[in-house]
């Protein structure tokens, strides 16, 4: 197991970064490297806007989805 370097951890995460690691949780497509980079550079409220973010968006991309197909 690869231990976090200490550089990485004064390193703060950018709204990218926050993105990225929502996106690929939502697909359960991780690394165990990038989940412990994010584990250390990712505060959780970050992460919980982002995720509730990314369900809003995913749920109306559903929503307008079915209203197409179902019109």
């Amino acid at each position: 197991m690869k231990l976090v370097t200490e550089p990485d951890k004064g390193r703060k995460a950018g709204p990218l970064d926050v993105a990225k690691a929502v996106f690929w949780s939502f697909l359960g497509i991780r690394k165990r490297a990038a989940h412990e980079k994010d584990f250390v550079t990712l505060k959780p409220q970050q992460v919980i806007v982002a995720g509730i973010i990314g369900a809003v968006i995913f749920v109306l991309c559903l929503v307008t989805l079915v209203k197409l197909i179902t019109s």
